[in-house]
């Protein structure tokens, strides 16, 4: 019988500890730690302080492909490839790292983050099963997640190209209605 390195499971618990503050669900630490359910189900009570959510992870590809949901999903997996690529970090240390940044850059935008950690890693799973791929938009030249076999040609991002109701979310109407109204000048001092 083989014995387990304490140090090794030392840094799966510490892992998992950061991927259930990040929020991540219960099917991604199983995927990649090798604790058992049980356990993981016991330190995720401990972390959260509740039972972690049920139900299905989300497994549809034309989600990322929705107006903001490509641009935060670009966003991060730009961040990603260049963990992978550059720092050579192991993949779910530069997922990690990299949804830290992309959650930096929001907080920094003062925007609500679109992609939640799980969603982030099924972008990844996505990418590495083929499902996925970066195009150049033709007009600013940056890389946008696409379906993969999509025609590159021609492609346009949609931060070029944004949709009529981009933008008019509640929180934006809620500030337009909270800013104080402009008055206009009267016509005879405008003139003068």
């Amino acid at each position: 019988m083989a014995t387990r390195s304490v140090v090794l499971e030392v840094r799966e618990i510490a892992l998992a500890i950061e991927l259930i503050e990040l929020g991540a669900r219960l099917q991604l630490l199983e995927a990649e730690t090798s604790l058992s359910r049980d356990r993981l189900i016991r330190l995720y009570k401990e972390v959260k302080g509740e039972s972690p959510p049920k139900g299905m992870l989300p497994y549809s590809t034309d989600w990322f492909m929705t107006w903001q949901p490509n641009i935060h999903s670009s966003l991060f997996y730009s961040t990603y490839q260049f963990m992978s690529r550059e720092a050579r970090c192991e993949p779910i240390h530069a997922m990690v790292k990299s949804y830290r940044l992309y959650l930096e850059h929001t907080r920094l935008l003062d925007e609500e983050p679109a992609l939640s950690l799980t969603r982030a890693w099924t972008l990844v799973r996505y990418f590495a099963s083929g499902l996925l791929q970066m195009t150049a938009c033709t007009r600013c030249g940056g890389q946008f997640v696409a379906h993969a076999h999509d025609p590159r040609r021609g492609f346009v991002c949609g931060l070029c190209v944004p949709p009529s109701r981009a933008g008019r979310t509640r929180r934006a109407s809620g500030a337009a209605q909270a800013a104080p109204a402009v008055q206009p000048a009267p016509a005879a001092q405008a003139a003068t």
